[in-house]
């Protein structure tokens, strides 16, 4: 087929990167000519069972905004539909082009197996593909040593300019951007999730700087409050429509500005912004994970807990869990707040997690991908190296059995949120509303709120299971081969924010019952 556009072209391939501010490879094709961007919804993606309707349309929301921004610098976005190697396909038989931009990508398997036929794709047509970091993730990384210090340096760098015009490309249609039902994924009702887009990112940034952060670090860890004092910048970070390195730098500049007010106003600003400041630092740590050990999305860090839950799995359970129908008030208000919101905050993933993989005693794979399919902020690295912490699979994390009656009593003491979102619970009394299975018989007749019938009981005694579990995973962590493992998953992937401890330090400390 003839070419239509005779001058070299460069495409940028956007994937999770929505924005044109600092985008590395925007900015570098830029300087070479003409770009195409290129934007590839691939309907078998969107078909997995780590995707959903909600994340899809947050990304289709931000696309929206990044064509209309691309179309104000002169050349908007392209969208089209089907299988990379098949759009890539028919775009060489088009355009002259001289080069492939994106960013370096740590998604789930299948993208990274994609990435890695299209290398092959690329080579042998001798069409330069050129990925670029995006984040403080290091591609190739040899040893976590000197990784922190390469994350600063990056994270310091000057932001990528966006180019000011972009020289029109000649295309027969932009595309349109599809519709999940188009894609084929199955609906996904999320009344309140967060809207997509670069300027509600930005709006969101703004106002947790200027006003909504201000108590962050005390604030983030009930459900109560964290909807609000949290950034809420999660699906913004995972779908690049802001990148990190911004939002580092902003909360870098904001806390500059807090330590010249005198100390009366500065109030707990400095702490929030310095917790803050930490998590961004974990965003890519726990992503870094990934990216060096793509395994870990389906098998164990730790191979020592192989076989360790898997005979277990029980069905009606895990079905509980993911209804929000555990018999346990706060596990269940948090799913349930999951399902209309597609948000919770950390220490409630963490304690859904948590009950899951030691109460209910799930292998955490089925319950990882639920909860991937309920998050818009879905983020592959993160994901699966917070699922495997808190199933106590690493080897390396210190064992989290969440006792969910404390975690209700100390995050919603009051079970105003547990009220919100087990309606059947409204008019249990304070004093039952953590353990409404103990309330007395006559009182739950006269409330109309029969446990067993209008809310479950407990699915599981949570004390005994905890008990139980901890008994289990301790056996495990004493043998000889999780001790040895548990050395190797630290060289590996361990922060190295103290001095790493030896090998053989590690083993030592491990046999006097010393957690790595």
């Amino acid at each position: 087929m003839a070419t239509c556009f005779q001058r070299p072209i460069q495409i940028v391939w956007f994937k999770r990167d929505l924005r044109c501010a600092d985008n590395a490879a925007l900015t570098a094709a830029a300087a070479r000519g003409p770009v195409l961007p290129l934007f590839i919804a691939e309907p078998e993606l969107w078909r997995l069972a780590d995707h959903a309707a909600r994340q899809w349309e947050f990304a289709a929301e931000s696309l929206t905004e990044l064509r209309r921004d691309l179309a104000d610098r002169g050349q908007p976005l392209v969208v089209l539909q089907g299988d990379a190697e098949g759009v890539f396909s028919a775009l060489l038989s088009r355009f002259d082009v001289r080069g492939v931009w994106s960013h370096e990508e740590t998604g789930n398997d299948w993208t990274y197996r994609r990435d890695r036929r299209l290398r092959a794709f690329f080579r042998h047509r001798k069409i330069p593909w050129r990925e670029l970091p995006q984040n403080g993730v290091v591609r190739g990384l040899a040893s976590r040593d000197g990784w922190s210090g390469e994350w600063e340096r990056r994270m310091r760098a000057t932001l990528h300019q966006a180019p000011q015009a972009l020289t029109p490309v000649e295309t027969a249609a932009l595309g349109e951007i599809p519709s999940a039902e188009r894609l084929g994924i199955s609906a996904d009702p999320c009344a309140e999730r967060q809207r997509g887009g670069r300027s509600a990112g930005l709006e969101l940034f703004g106002s947790f700087l200027d006003e909504r952060g201000a108590v962050y670090n005390k604030e983030l860890s009930s459900p109560l409050t964290a909807f609000q004092s949290c950034s809420r910048l999660s699906p913004h970070l995972a779908w690049g429509t802001l990148s990190i390195r911004e939002v580092l730098q902003g909360t870098r500049q904001r806390r500059n500005e807090i330590r010249l007010l005198p100390s009366a106003r500065r109030g707990a600003w400095p702490s929030s912004l310095s917790a803050f400041e930490g998590r961004l630092h974990w965003h890519c740590h726990f992503i870094q994970k990934l990216e060096s050990d793509p395994r870990i999305e389906f098998e164990n860090m730790q191979r020592a807990c192989d076989g360790l839950r898997e005979p277990f799995f029980n069905q009606d359970h895990f079905e509980a869990w993911c209804a929000g129908s555990t018999g346990l008030p706060l596990v269940d208000a948090c799913m349930r707040a999951l399902a209309r919101t597609g948000w919770i905050n950390f220490r409630m993933r963490a304690m859904l997690m948590s009950i899951s993989s030691y109460h209910l005693w799930l292998h955490w794979l089925e319950p990882a991908l639920f909860l991937a399919r309920r998050f818009t902020d879905y983020e592959p690295g993160i994901h699966y190296s917070q699922v495997q912490m808190q199933s106590g699979t690493t080897g390396i994390n210190t064992l989290r059995i969440y006792n969910p009656v404390k975690q209700s009593q100390d995050q919603d003491p009051e079970g105003s949120f547990i009220r919100r979102w087990v309606p059947e619970l409204e008019m249990v009394p304070t004093e039952w509303i953590h353990t409404p299975w103990r309330m007395p018989s006559r009182l739950q007749h006269q409330l109309g709120c029969r446990i067993g019938s209008h809310y479950p009981a407990p699915i599981v005694d949570h004390e005994q299971a905890a008990r139980d579990a901890r008994a289990r995973m301790s056996a495990m962590r004493r043998s000889h081969v999780a001790k040895i493992e548990s050395a190797d998953v630290l060289a590996r992937h361990g922060s190295r924010r103290r001095p790493q401890r030896s090998r053989r330090k590690i083993l030592k400390d491990s046999s006097r019952g010393q957690t790595p």
